[in-house]
């Protein structure tokens, strides 16, 4: 059952990063920020969003948050950002729509179980 929860408060937190992401985004382009500097930003707020809501809320992480941990997580978002990229690539003779979801459930779960069994896996708190 908590398998089932995890995943399900993965999901929410996934939504609230793309939300973050858009409404920064967007904020920042209608104040005259150029698109790709406006998404460096924005995408950068919503991985800070992920980092903050998966490790307390998702995971349950304990501890400080060190360095090792904040690595660990750049470097799972980066890998999922790489295999969403070559699903899509190996894709691209499907309808976007449909690559672009095999893409983004790909790199979620790449995410998911490098969140919970690399990034997060040392400090995890048992559920109460």
């Amino acid at each position: 059952m908590r398998n089932i929860n995890e995943v399900f408060k993965f999901g929410i937190v996934g939504m609230a990063n793309t939300a973050v992401d858009f409404i920064v985004f967007f904020t920042l382009w209608s104040w005259g920020v150029p698109y790709l500097a406006a998404q460096a930003v924005s995408y950068s707020a919503g991985t800070a969003n992920s980092f903050f809501w998966n490790r307390s809320w998702t995971f349950k992480a304990a501890g400080q948050t060190g360095a090792g941990e904040v690595i660990r997580f750049i470097a799972i978002n980066l890998a999922a950002l790489g295999f969403s990229a070559l699903l899509l690539s190996v894709l691209s003779g499907q309808p976007l729509l449909i690559s672009k979801l095999i893409a983004t459930l790909g790199a979620m779960a790449l995410t998911f179980f490098g969140s919970r069994f690399w990034v997060f896996k040392q400090q995890r708190r048992r559920s109460i």
